[in-house]
């Protein structure tokens, strides 16, 4: 069983330096074509995301889901499931948001993934029978529906759009794996961090008055240096790079991405 990791408190590094907020760009908005027939949105984000699990469920799908789940509400920091562990529940997020993450055999947390409303979360555990690969971890005060692996299979192999949705999901994983091998090859930090946060304007965006968008997400530098494969200081500087430039602005809780062409071409998309 992979060692765990206890959850990391409030007093990690933020992302903004102390002091009034500092300058940074506007989070790379690519648009995403939906992977299922477009429905009612459930995240209030940028309009070009994905489709989620919820999105493409219709009102009595989700009445049966709901019928089948347990409501549960977990704590900024709360652990929903740790590493190791057996999958004993599928949660699906109905307001926050969680991220993923591994600790290295050194003690290193990296994160692997972030999910917010409408995201499942777990349901490799239901479908493989393995142990958790990764803690689940709320970054914010989280409410989600959680439902056992026999009940979580049994309703996709009832609901053909719910079964479509994880087969798509799982594939769209495998090809992302892929493409993070590649960025790690072929780009500098400062590059990773710009597909990141390309990637978070898309998912989680909000666009702002004055302009830019906004990435409201208690992120720390380690949790963008573990998703970016880059030492904490390394990524720091690469921030600095960014705000230098006039891309983003950073504060202690938020990214707010200003330039998304420049993000872009540094990215290289």
């Amino acid at each position: 069983m992979v060692a765990q990791r206890a959850v990391r408190g409030p007093d990690a590094v933020p992302l903004g330096r102390a002091g009034p907020e500092t300058r940074v760009g506007t989070p790379v908005c690519a648009v995403r074509s939906p992977t299922v027939p477009p429905v009612p949105p459930v995240r209030s984000a940028a309009p070009t995301q994905a489709a989620t699990f919820l999105d493409v469920l219709g009102e009595e799908q989700r009445k049966e889901l709901r019928r089948r789940a347990t409501p549960r509400r977990f704590p900024r920091g709360g652990a929903l499931a740790h590493t190791g562990q057996v999958g004993d529940r599928v949660f699906v997020i109905t307001s926050g948001h969680v991220k993923l993450t591994r600790v290295t055999p050194e003690g290193r947390d990296v994160m692997l993934a972030l999910r917010g409303p409408g995201d499942l979360v777990g349901e490799q555990s239901a479908i493989d029978g393995e142990v958790r690969s990764a803690t689940i971890t709320a970054l914010d005060a989280v409410e989600a529906l959680a439902i056992t692996p026999a009940d979580f299979l049994g309703y996709v192999s009832t609901v053909p759009d719910a079964a479509l949705y994880v087969m798509r999901t799982l594939a769209e994983r495998l090809r992302d794996a892929d493409g993070k091998r590649v960025e790690h090859a072929a780009h500098d930090v400062v590059g990773r961090l710009s597909v990141r946060i390309g990637e978070l304007c898309d998912r989680f965006g909000i666009p702002e008055e004055g302009g830019g968008t906004k990435i409201d997400l208690p992120l720390t530098q380690e949790d963008l240096a573990g998703w970016v494969g880059a030492s904490r200081e390394s990524t720091a500087r690469a921030l600095s790079q960014m705000r230098d430039l006039g891309w983003v602005t950073t504060a202690r809780r938020s990214i707010v991405c200003h330039d998304p062409e420049a993000l872009r071409r540094r990215a290289g998309a």
